[in-house]
């Protein structure tokens, strides 16, 4: 097997220009560039990455932080991460927060001592200063942390404010928003886009904070269902809740459409299975998780970032849930 040795006396350069080109890090001819790619094409060269990681203190690892890897929205993130990723020659290591802030430390911490070379995240436990003072490229993927960390979200309060207008254009008039946790940027953005579809509108209104968690999303919608008669509308702030709410409204006997429209919000794939299908607020979730990663690799590669803040925009799709259907 070649070593870095074998390349220098092949390309005719010395080991320290390799090691130059090989750790992009001084000065390297365009000349001399082409004789050591042709070079480590000739011999099959692969670079040893330990040893390149303990010379440059890094690697081609990116760390993944998600807070909930049970819900469909983070594994569908997650895949685009890790397509991107495999293209420009980086490796992921998913971690799952469990929306613990101690595990999120953990998990930094211990890839920080080996040498991963950034992370994307997806959650926000901790305090902003906590992220900044990583000393490491870091990309906020979904959620804000702080106006200093690069950030790929959608735009969580048009989304809101579009599907619940659907709901009143559908005869809605007794409508539940089922926010999502608060002092979660997404979920208290989705709150204010359904309030603005709302407001000075001569309808009533319940609001219920609810975790983005299925099981927890169906006690809550069946409970308030029993408790609460005449609801003729539900805007869940995720799939997942919004699936909760179909659950309970079938233990209940509650007739979907015909009686309850629901609309979620994620576009994940989930929506499209059940049965019926979910009317939702689709997020380009793969869209949203490629920008992030590439956003990331021009960072660990010393590239400009071009925008620091990317909104993705939103779409509503139509399915069974609510009474009009396209498609």
């Amino acid at each position: 097997m070649a070593n870095i040795r074998d390349v220098a006396k092949k390309a005719g350069v010395s080991v320290a220009t390799i090691s130059r080109y090989l750790n992009k890090k001084g000065y390297v001819s365009k000349e001399a560039k082409e004789v050591i790619e042709q070079a480590i094409k000739d011999l099959n060269y692969k670079p040893n990455q330990v040893a390149r990681s303990l010379s440059t203190k890094q690697t081609k690892f990116i760390g993944l932080i998600v807070p909930d890897i049970m819900n469909p929205f983070f594994p569908e993130l997650a895949r685009a991460v890790e397509d991107v990723a495999l293209m420009y020659g980086y490796t992921v290591v998913l971690c799952n927060s469990d929306r613990k802030a101690e595990k999120e430390i953990h998990y930094i911490e211990t890839l920080k001592q080996k040498y991963v070379a950034g992370f994307i995240v997806t959650t926000n436990q901790l305090q902003a200063s906590h992220y900044q003072d990583l000393d490491l490229p870091i990309v906020a993927l979904d959620r804000t942390i702080h106006t200093s960390i690069p950030t790929v979200s959608s735009n969580n309060k048009e989304g809101a404010r579009m599907g619940t207008t659907y709901l009143l254009e559908q005869g809605c008039r007794n409508i539940v928003c089922l926010r999502g946790p608060e002092g979660l940027g997404p979920a208290d953005d989705r709150l204010a886009g359904f309030l603005e579809a709302v407001k000075e509108k001569n309808i009533t209104t319940h609001i219920i904070e609810c975790p983005f968690h299925f099981e927890q999303s169906e006690k809550i919608a069946q409970e308030f269902l029993s408790d609460t008669k005449g609801i003729d509308g539900v805007f869940a702030s995720s799939d997942v809740s919004a699936a909760g709410v179909l659950k309970a409204a079938h233990t209940l006997g509650i007739a979907v459409p015909d009686d309850l429209q629901v609309v979620g919000f994620d576009g994940i794939t989930l929506g499209g299975m059940l049965t019926p299908g979910l009317t939702t607020v689709a997020q380009d979730v793969y869209k949203m998780g490629t920008l992030a990663t590439r956003m990331l690799i021009k960072l660990i590669e010393g590239i400009e970032l071009e925008d620091k803040e990317i909104q993705v925009p939103v779409k509503l799709v139509i399915r069974g849930t609510t009474r009009s259907e396209e498609g």
